[in-house]
This record gives C-alpha cells, sequence and structure tokens, in this order.
C-alpha cells in the first residue's frame, strides 16, 4: 500500500528533546512552514530548553518532518515514538514558542545538567515490583483516572506546575518508614514530564531516582499483554483521548463540556450526552451552557457531512508528556 494512500491509518509521532535551542522565532517560522507544505496537524513546542509535541500525517509527511527536526543542531538523535490512528487526531497545525517546553514553573531545575536513571520498558516491571521501590505516577489527576501502573502513587495533582509543591508536602511521610534511602521510580506519557521530575528530586537531594525511558507510551508498545502492570488505558493528548497497549485505540470518549476522558461505563451514563457534559460536570452546567455545547456538536457533525472542519471544533487543550 503507498504510504500517502487515502485508505492508509494516520501516522502519528510524538517527540520531544531537551536541548539547547537558539533563536527560537525563527525556528518556529522555519518549522511551520515545512509542516504547512507536508500537511502534517498537531502541535510543536519550542523553548530554549528544547521541543516537545505530536504531528500526524502520511508516513511520507511525517518521515519528512522529523529529518527537517534532526538537521538542526542539537536535534540529530531525536527519538520518535510512532503509532497510527484510522483518522486525524488534530484539527490544526500549531508551532508555538513557549518558556518551558513542559511547564513544571521552577526555572533553576536544567534536565541536561542532570536526571534520573533511565529504566527501559523491560526493566521496569522488576524496579517497580522490588520491595521498598517508591513509585509515583507524575501526571494530573484526569490521566491517572484513565490508567497508572499497579501500585503506584497518584499525586492528585490537577497540573504538573502543582507536582514540586505536592513533593515537598508529602516527602516527610514518604519516606517515614524507610531505613535507607529508597528507590523512587516516577513515569509519565512520553517521558518528557518526568526528566524534570527526576531533576526537580536531584535537586531535593534525593539519589536513588530512576524514571520510565519513553514513558507509557514506549512500554505499551513494546511489553507484552500478558506481562504487562499496566492497568487501563493511558491517556494522550489528541483525539484518540487513549489507547491501550499495542498503541491501540482506547474505549474512552473526550467530554467536550469540561475536556475531561470519559469512560465506556460512564459514556452509558443519562448524564453523558455528546459534545455536551458528562457525569463529572453535568451539574456544573447551566441549560445555557448546554444548549451551546450541543449546537457547538451539531455544527460539527454537518461539517463532517460535507467532509469539512468546524472552526469551533473541539478537543483536547492540554499537552504533556
Amino acid at each position: 500500500m503507498p504510504v500517502d494512500d487515502p485508505s492508509s491509518p494516520v501516522r502519528v509521532a510524538a517527540l520531544y528533546k531537551f536541548t539547547r535551542l537558539d533563536d527560537c522565532e525563527d525556528l518556529r517560522g522555519q518549522l511551520a512552514r515545512v509542516c504547512l507544505a507536508a500537511k502534517v496537524k498537531g502541535t510543536l513546542l519550542l523553548a530554549g530548553e528544547g521541543i516537545n509535541g505530536t504531528i500526524a500525517g502520511s508516513q511520507r509527511a511525517i518521515e519528512s518532518v522529523v529529518a527537517f527536526l534532526r538537521d538542526i543542531p542539537g536535534l540529530a538523535d531525536l527519538e520518535v515514538k510512532r503509532s497510527t490512528a484510522e483518522a486525524m487526531p488534530f484539527h490544526r497545525m500549531k508551532v508555538r514558542v513557549k518558556p518551558e517546553i513542559v511547564t513544571m514553573g521552577q526555572p533553576q531545575i536544567d534536565p541536561l545538567a542532570g536526571t534520573g536513571h533511565y529504566v527501559s520498558p523491560q526493566d521496569w516491571n522488576a524496579l517497580i515490583s522490588e520491595p521498598g521501590t517508591i513509585v509515583i505516577d507524575t501526571r494530573n489527576d484526569y490521566e491517572v483516572a484513565v490508567g497508572t501502573f499497579a501500585g503506584a502513587i497518584d499525586p492528585g495533582t490537577r497540573s504538573f506546575r502543582d507536582f514540586p509543591a505536592w513533593f515537598r508536602a508529602e516527602r516527610e511521610r514518604l519516606l517515614a518508614n524507610c531505613e535507607q534511602p529508597p528507590k523512587i521510580a516516577m513515569f509519565c506519557t512520553g517521558g518528557i514530564r518526568c526528566e524534570k521530575s527526576t531533576a526537580f528530586l536531584i535537586s531535593e537531594g534525593l539519589e536513588n531516582v530512576y524514571h520510565l525511558q519513553g514513558g507509557i507510551l514506549k512500554y505499551l508498545e513494546t511489553v507484552p499483554a500478558d506481562r504487562s502492570l499496566w492497568q487501563g488505558e493511558c491517556f494522550v493528548f489528541d483525539q484518540r483521548v487513549a489507547v491501550g497497549h499495542g498503541l491501540e485505540a482506547g474505549t474512552h470518549a473526550l467530554c467536550h463540556g469540561c475536556r475531561r476522558p470519559v469512560s465506556a461505563q460512564d459514556q452509558a451514563s443519562p448524564l453523558f450526552i455528546a459534545g455536551v457534559s458528562c457525569p463529572a460536570c453535568h451539574a456544573t452546567r447551566t441549560e445555557d451552557q448546554r444548549a451551546s455545547y450541543a449546537e457547538r456538536e451539531r455544527q460539527e457533525r454537518l461539517a463532517k457531512a460535507r467532509g469539512t472542519k468546524h472552526l469551533g471544533a473541539a478537543g483536547p487543550q492540554r499537552h504533556g508528556g
């Protein structure tokens, strides 16, 4: 099958790298033009500390953008996690310059100066099953609710910015019963948040800090389901909403009212109205709001029937990894 055959699944590429990037505004313009010419969609974030993002398109288009990125000084060894989607998971292409490629709000933390020990997906089960290992999910509450590793601690954070304050508040309790410095194993969606979170813990004086190389996505891609310690699905920041083992599309939908993932069970609730509300937010929305959401959903369906995109189409607004 030709790589650009319209019947071929859409290729999705998730990528990030901490590296020194100069003149991000000039690079933003160049990258935006390359993505436009390749007809890819998604989001790429640039900062002085590196690049982060996810793009989707034909295989040929994705490879052309990746090749352009790898020609940039500091990005020659850029790693890319590839998967597929049955339909384009993004509505548009955005290339943005930000102060950080993943926002922790701790400007003194520099992953290039040192992070935790990388642990391959193949070795991850042994680490988190080792007695005494403290396993921490560094993602936000709505992501953890979709799936996590068995026995992992959920910080209950609403934003990655909240993680440093959570750890400082919980540090004494987490380490209270440890006779010697424990191993701390941390994980996130694609690995980028763990680069900063492990660097943060090291700055707090901890040494035995580890993180899952390539994140949950690499684990689900490479570890067979019958040997997996993952429970549930993994939230992703695009229209697929969640993926499972083998990076197959999951069963969650996205509530366009509150932008949170909705499980198959909650989709069966009378409070779930596609494009309007879910059990978590139904009571917090006014009738006028629900009517507005319903009209937006109607316009999206009409646009889809015409084979066009509704400009106000809703989707995941957060970006992480």
